[in-house]
């Protein structure tokens, strides 16, 4: 048992049971440890010889039964915070009450958590994604830290298949049409599912219909909108200022911002190159809750061998066309 003794005390509790079973006078007792007479006869009526607790037996309260009784009820019918409920205890109850004292007494009563006593409010539920065929991807563009050395910054065009998260990344010098057109040409080649539709957001790099006027047909002038066209791709935009309309590679870039905060890269070069290690695992390492524990590439598979037809081609590991894109 660990016994923590004041360091003037007297007596130890060996001593105490010395003094408890000795026959001696207590006059002597007290003369051979250097204690007075009433320590003495204090051990010798006790029976255990450790310290007994020094809390309080009775505690110390301002509020009589009935006063605590009436701030209980008070908190339990009428929800008053505890600063309101200190005034209304101080101006008809008991005007001595201290703030601490009254939070003591509310917790001692089990009412001393307000936010559990309010009735719990049903979350909305989530709202998942439509069921959609392999086919509709998310695209997005992300911007990247600038390296010391750099000039300007470089962004991270990013597309994710919403049936199977499947994810296919490219790393451009700017975010221009001519990019954006650029990365949908190595997306068309790589992704060996047959893109049906795709989900941007109103940004001039994909399209020139201006929401502000309320134009949402595409001029047909636009390169992007162009290349679509050509590639047979349904474009679709995003409502304006709703980025989670494009919550999905959204979530995905939120992956992309830990994986930036958490590693320190001497170069470019080096930044890529864990980026597009990072999506590699993603894709065929990485199992999703959303896919039922399995990985993108793994799902990709299962659509695969029961509706080829969605499919360019069989799936397969698409890391070199990948890491083909970095610009270095």
């Amino acid at each position: 048992m660990n016994i923590k003794l004041h360091k003037k005390a007297r007596t130890t509790p060996a001593i105490r049971e010395e003094i408890a079973t000795s026959t001696e006078p207590a006059s002597i007792l007290a003369l051979r440890y250097g204690v007075s007479l009433c320590t003495i006869y204090k051990w010798q009526r006790r029976e255990v010889f450790t310290d007994k607790s020094h809390t309080a037996e009775r505690l110390q309260t301002t509020l009589t039964r009935e006063q605590e009784f009436i701030a209980v009820e008070l908190r339990k019918t009428l929800l008053l915070p505890l600063d309101d409920l200190l005034a209304v205890m101080r101006e008809f109850v008991c005007k001595d009450v201290s703030r601490s004292g009254l939070d003591r007494c509310l917790r001692r009563h089990g009412v001393g958590s307000l936010k559990a006593m309010l009735p719990a409010t049903p979350k909305e539920p989530h709202k998942g994604f439509k069921a959609y065929e392999p086919g509709y991807l998310h695209m997005d563009v992300k911007y990247l830290p600038q390296m010391i050395y750099e000039s300007k910054r470089s962004y991270l065009f990013v597309a994710i298949d919403r049936a199977t998260r499947w994810v296919f990344v490219q790393i451009k010098a700017d975010k221009s049409a001519r990019s954006a057109s650029s990365f949908l040409k190595a997306l068309h080649k790589a992704c060996p599912i047959k893109i049906q539709k795709l989900l941007t957001d109103n940004g001039k790099e994909f399209t020139d219909r201006l929401f502000a006027r309320r134009e949402r047909e595409p001029s047909g002038e636009h390169e992007f909108d162009q290349l679509c066209q050509a590639l047979g791709i349904e474009h679709r935009l995003t409502k304006p200022r709703t980025p989670k309309t494009n919550g999905m590679v959204e979530r995905f870039n939120g992956r992309i911002a830990d994986v930036l905060k958490t590693h320190r890269f001497n170069s470019a070069q080096d930044m890529a190159q864990t980026l597009i290690r990072y999506v590699a695992l993603y894709n065929h390492q990485l199992p999703q809750s959303a896919l039922k524990s399995k990985t993108p590439m793994q799902a990709m598979k299962d659509w695969y061998a029961c509706q080829p037809q969605l499919f360019h081609r069989r799936p397969y590991c698409v890391f070199q066309a990948m890491a083909d894109s970095i610009p270095f």
